[in-house]
């Protein structure tokens, strides 16, 4: 998927006073360890769209993750959209940056937080020299600050 990557927002009317920029890769983040993503705050049911064009590969009820929705966009990365209220496409759909997928909710682990959508960007090339000494520091090569693209 050699297409030009332009990532946008993906919680509607967010900007970034809606979350910290400092949680990416924070350690002591429960049986995860480290918090591989971005939370953004909204009102629960705000529409969640796609951070990318892409094709959807899964929409699935998963134990932490809640109500969630697995992208891959180009450069072969995956776009990880979790804690949905509802899912509002489906596997194999095609998507771009206006196309909702959900809305932002606090399914899985985060029944007891505010309602949010964790946001993480994969990638299946690794980049080894992003590995450091901090907790999973071997796996930061294959995990994208999203925060970077916003």
């Amino acid at each position: 998927m050699l297409i030009p990557q332009k990532l946008q927002m993906p919680v509607a009317g967010a900007d970034q006073g809606d979350y910290n920029h400092n949680t990416f890769w924070h350690k002591g983040w429960g049986k995860s360890v480290v918090h591989k993503g971005v939370d953004v705050f909204a009102k629960k049911g705000t529409v969640v769209n796609s951070s990318t064009i892409g094709i959807v590969l899964s929409t699935t009820q998963l134990g932490r993750g809640g109500k969630t929705v697995l992208i891959l966009g180009p450069k072969w990365r995956l776009h990880y959209y979790a804690h949905l209220d509802k899912i509002t496409t489906h596997p194999l759909a095609l998507v771009g940056h206006k196309t909702q997928i959900g809305t932002v909710g606090n399914t899985g682990n985060a029944v007891s937080t505010p309602a949010h959508l964790h946001y993480s960007i994969y990638t299946l090339i690794p980049y080894p020299w992003r590995i450091d000494n901090e907790p999973l520091g071997y796996k930061k090569m294959f995990y994208l600050n999203p925060i970077d693209y916003f």
